[in-house]
């Protein structure tokens, strides 16, 4: 079951990216993260509202932890994007999203088989090779930061879902993507970037905002069934959907070291839930 959630939050988070990608051809990729995060808090919102769990300090912290770590997360990839960095932002945000959360769970107490270390140590460069752009050239400095950064951001988020109560409910998703608004609508004034939505186009990035609140409930339930050193190197593994479907809806060619780590990644997925 924990394998199951976590391969069903990676398909989310990765269809929310392709989305969000596509979308971002037409209108400012702020408005789109904005747009996204700020109507995911309001579905999930909506949906709290009919569960009865009680509020809690410590799960309200937590989502917010969680709410900062994903709005800072996004704000470095697209400060990559917008330097022309994503080909080193990308996978580098990829392995952190995967390595963060598998130390802590690791210094926590995971004791994971011997075949899901395999598939951890496998998934983590598959990962990189995915996300990697074919034409990405010199790794510079700036682009170095940015994508560890970006994945130090996406893996807190990830640490800190898997700290909230098991009985907390659903309305701390909404405060985590509440956060997360926040915190990308307060960077893109600083840099002077519109957030504001204005257009109709901006409004399908909801779907964006509905995709990344089941990425982030399917997580937060992997976490009650399995191991966070293991289910968080599966969700990490989004950027093999965003792949996929780019490969066979927008017909994009598969590169040597994509088509290398997608098999990769198939193999990580395996090793891991036969462990």
């Amino acid at each position: 079951m924990a394998i199951l959630l976590a391969l069903l939050s990676a398909v989310a988070y990765g269809t929310s990216d392709f989305i969000g990608g596509v979308i971002s051809s037409r209108i400012s990729p702020w408005v789109a993260a904005f747009t996204g995060s700020a109507s995911g808090a309001v579905l999930i919102a909506i949906v709290a509202a009919f569960d009865d769990a009680a509020y809690s300090p410590g799960a309200a912290i937590w989502a917010v932890v969680g709410g900062i770590g994903s709005g800072s997360g996004i704000v470095f990839l697209y400060r990559g994007l917008s330097a022309g960095r994503m080909g080193v932002v990308a996978p580098l945000s990829g392995v952190g999203a995967a390595v963060l959360p598998a130390v802590v769970g690791l210094a926590s107490g995971d004791r994971p088989s011997a075949l899901s270390w395999l598939g951890i140590v496998l998934a983590i460069p598959a990962s990189y090779l995915v996300a990697k752009a074919p034409s990405a050239g010199h790794a510079d400095r700036a682009g170095v930061i940015d994508g560890v950064c970006a994945g130090i951001g996406f893996g807190l988020s990830f640490v800190a879902v898997a700290q909230l109560p098991h009985d907390a409910g659903t309305w701390p998703v909404a405060l985590n993507m509440a956060t997360s608004a926040v915190v990308i609508a307060v960077a893109a004034t600083i840099v002077r970037a519109p957030w504001i939505p204005r257009s109709r186009v901006a409004a399908i990035s909801a779907w964006c905002g509905v995709l990344g609140g089941v990425a982030i409930v399917a997580f937060q339930l992997s976490t009650h069934h399995g191991l966070l050193t293991v289910v968080a190197v599966i969700s990490a593994l989004y950027p093999a959907a965003t792949v996929i479907l780019a490969i066979t809806i927008l017909r994009e060619h598969v590169h040597r070291t994509q088509a290398l780590g997608l098999l990769a990644c198939a193999a990580a997925v395996a090793l891991v839930a036969s462990g």
